[in-house]
């Protein structure tokens, strides 16, 4: 079985940013860093299922994993700098 690079790479970043978001958020009780880095944790979820086979299998899943992470960021964003 080939492993797909550019999936591998995304599945690796967004897990350390997942990691980072909470390691952040237990130092300094911060609530952004812990938002983004379950959006991205959501992401890790998307290319690990993509990297496993399953991704076909899980596709509207998926949507609405990718969807909820959007929005995540979007209002981890909004809450801190609001407009």
């Amino acid at each position: 079985m080939a492993v797909d690079l550019i999936t591998s790479v995304n599945f690796v970043l967004s897990f350390v940013i997942l990691l980072l978001g909470l390691a952040i958020y237990m130092r300094k009780k911060d609530k952004l860093p812990l938002y983004i880095g379950i959006a991205f944790g959501l992401f890790a979820f998307s290319h690990l299922s993509n990297l496993a086979g399953i991704a076909a299998q899980l596709g509207d899943i998926l949507v609405v994993v990718r969807t909820v992470a959007y929005l995540l960021v979007v209002f981890a964003l909004l809450t801190r700098f609001k407009p």
